[in-house]
């Protein structure tokens, strides 16, 4: 047993009983290195990342190989998901030396932490124009003896080319035109036979689809719908027991790679029911019904959070790992767990075809046609039944902090617009979680891990995330607290993060130092944290009439106006805020009367079917303590009154739906 033994992270826990004398990242591997004169092998994955397992299993796991890192090396292996800032830096560098990268990431470090070769997937032998991992480890050891100036030299040379890629953009404001031209320049790029933007892999453009939502136009609204149809209808949505898994290998959305990540179904679960909102689209009721399903049934942890992924492989038949096992399936399975009949018309009904759509004559299921449901209701159940009898994929239970608040986000709205009080309350007991076990001493923590709190501190994209899922709650739950622990994570967020120019860092300033601060604006997989606090401050200053925090919002999103502008596909998030800030304005609903009148509610449910994305809604008896949304707020006739109002200014009190829905969608795009 190596050094792990005592990580949270189940990726490092993977790797506790690798003969490679891994470390944790930290000053005692830098020490070692400084100490013993070697450099650092650091070695970032994640717990769910297929070719990571496969570098596990034919070089960490064989113990010549491992001598020699051991030997020639102070081996340090690093969660990615745990520690962000870490893995971006690094990335960076291999991007930079290989014009290519990915997980596993493979960097050799001097003692001081400086990058100088790098690469990600090396195969135990030559392969495919790679050298073996044996034949690299052999190359930097060499190199690294003999040719010590050189090596350094190549490091500081890296390090300084990277510094002087960090360019500070021009504050800007997008105007309308602009909108349209990003728009514009979306459309360009989209696929029109297959939906979705670009050729493969093709990956879930979740923010991207927000923003279109918001827009509203016709061009809009076809590729947003067109690319939600084909996702929800293909193979990278699990059609049997819902979610999404990480992105799809081809450009048809046919054939997923299978790990399913919380991030993506959080926010995915965000843009359904906004999409649900906008059209009451079955198949987008479906879909988020489905997927909050899989979400309480397995991904919600023993302490109310929700694990980070299920991995992308698990046992087959015969007993060995495979990628995909667990969800794909041949004709002859579907007749032997449903008889011919409905097995044919299963296998018919989700493209099971003879040589398979996947590999080895496996298909994934897909549900290209509207079918009988309440036959398709009935198949779906006997066969997820029966998938329950197969080896399951692995598990991170570890809590991420951001990703719980995306999550926590999403699972309010789709509450609200749906009148479900049972997922209102798995978006509390997340909350909760994050509340009592990653707040510690003034400061938010990355991650968890069976309530026991870690040790990486949270990033940018955490405060912000949390903080937006903390004001939601507090909205729906008329909970003040949550509105002040709102304020208090964004007030870190400004004394911590702030770059002086309007923008933020992605690390605290107090932040363990890397050889240099990540600041990376765009959205990847995930929203990026500059357009996460955008969002955090813009909804915090509706909720509160925060004219100071509307100011940090307008100029955390000038200061990249002009990436929305050449490349939308990676500010979506900023796009979107942009739409809601310039055509769409969200506006703030009060809502006074009993809790438990039913006409209380009913007003509150049409405020979130029909208000512009980003409007805070408050329903609760005039004048309750921590909602300066409902002070001075009286009843008209002694019935529940809603009030419409922007910058606190309010439109005449109504207490009839369809007066309110009139005032809402007032002044909102034309669709």
């Amino acid at each position: 047993m190596n050094r792990l033994e005592n990580a949270t992270s189940p990726y490092l826990l993977q790797h506790k009983d690798n003969p490679v004398d891994w470390q944790e990242w930290g000053e005692e591997a830098f020490a070692r290195a400084r100490e013993l004169n070697r450099p650092i092998l650091l070695s970032v994955g994640y717990a769910a990342c297929h070719w990571c397992h496969v570098m596990a299993h034919e070089s960490f796991e064989d113990v010549d190989t491992a001598a020699q890192v051991n030997a020639d090396f102070v081996p340090v292996k690093v969660d990615r998901e745990e520690r962000p800032d870490v893995d971006a830096v690094y990335m960076q560098a291999t991007q930079a030396m290989t014009g290519q990268g990915g997980w596993p990431m493979t960097v050799f470090l001097t003692p001081q932490g400086k990058p100088f070769y790098a690469g990600t997937y090396f195969p135990p032998i030559p392969h495919h124009g790679l050298p073996s991992f044996r034949q690299v480890l052999d190359a930097v050891a060499t190199a690294w003896r003999e040719r010590p100036g050189e090596v350094l030299g190549s490091a500081e040379q890296i390090v300084e080319q990277l510094a002087q890629r960090q360019v500070v953009a021009d504050a800007a404001t997008l105007t309308a035109a602009d909108l349209t031209a990003a728009r514009d320049e979306l459309a360009r790029g989209f696929d029109p036979i297959n939906a979705g933007f670009g050729s493969a892999p093709k990956f879930p453009p979740s923010m991207v689809l927000e923003a279109l939502l918001r827009l509203g136009d016709e061009d809009s609204t076809t590729m947003a719908e067109q690319a939600l149809t084909a996702m929800a209808r293909g193979g990278i949505y699990d059609q049997l027991g819902g979610g999404f898994a990480r992105y799809s290998v081809d450009a048809q959305w046919v054939v997923p790679h299978f790990e399913k990540m919380l991030y993506d179904n959080a926010l995915l679960l965000g843009v359904y029911a906004h999409w649900w909102r906008l059209s009451d689209s079955p198949l987008a009721a479906r879909v988020v019904h489905e997927t909050v399903d899989w979400l309480v049934r397995e991904m919600r942890t023993d302490q109310g959070g929700f694990a980070a992924s299920l991995d992308a492989d698990s046992l087959d038949a015969a007993g060995k790992l495979k990628e995909g096992a667990f969800y794909a399936w041949d004709r002859a399975q579907l007749v032997a767990e449903l008889g011919e009949e409905d097995g044919g018309w299963a296998a018919e009904c989700f493209t099971v075809t003879d040589d398979g759509t996947f590999e080895h004559g496996l298909s994934t299921l897909q549900l290209l046609h509207e079918v009988d449901p309440q036959r398709l209701q009935a198949v779906r159940q006997r066969l997820f039944t029966a998938r329950e009898r197969r080896s399951r994929p692995g598990r991170d239970d570890k809590v991420v902090a951001a990703w719980n608040g995306w999550l926590v986000e999403s699972l309010v709205q789709a509450a609200m617009l749906f009148d479900r009080s049972d997922w209102l309350a798995a978006a509390v007991g997340a909350a909760e979680l994050l509340w009592q076990t990653h707040w510690v001493d003034g400061r938010l923590r990355r991650t968890s891990r069976d309530g026991r709190v870690g040790d990486a501190p949270g990033i940018l994209e955490d405060y912000a995330a949390v903080a937006q899922a903390f004001a939601r709650v507090g909205m729906a739950t008329l909970d003040p607290a949550w509105v002040g622990r709102a304020s208090e994570l964004l007030s870190v967020v400004e004394e911590q993060f702030a770059d002086g120019s309007g923008g933020y860092f992605d690390t605290a300033a107090d932040a363990e130092a890397l050889y240099a601060r990540p600041k990376d604006p765009t959205d990847n997989a995930t929203p990026s944290g500059l357009s996460s606090v955008v969002h955090a401050f813009e909804l915090m200053a509706q909720l509160g009439g925060d004219d100071r925090r509307a100011a940090l919002a307008e100029a955390a999103a000038a200061t990249n106006a002009a990436l929305v502008r050449s490349a939308p596909r990676f500010a979506g998030w900023l796009f979107a805020d942009a739409v809601s800030r310039t055509l769409a304005p969200p506006v703030q609903v009060a809502i006074v009367g009993a809790p438990d009148d039913p006409a209380t509610a009913e007003l509150r449910r049409a405020a979130y079917l029909h208000a512009p994305a980003g409007s805070v809604i408050v329903a609760g008896l005039p004048d309750s303590a921590g909602f300066p949304l409902l002070a001075n707020r009286t009843t008209v006739s002694d019935q529940p009154t809603a009030y419409v109002c922007r910058h606190f200014i309010c439109r005449l009190p109504v207490t009839d739906l369809d007066a309110l829905v009139a005032q809402l969608e007032r002044g909102q795009p034309a669709r």
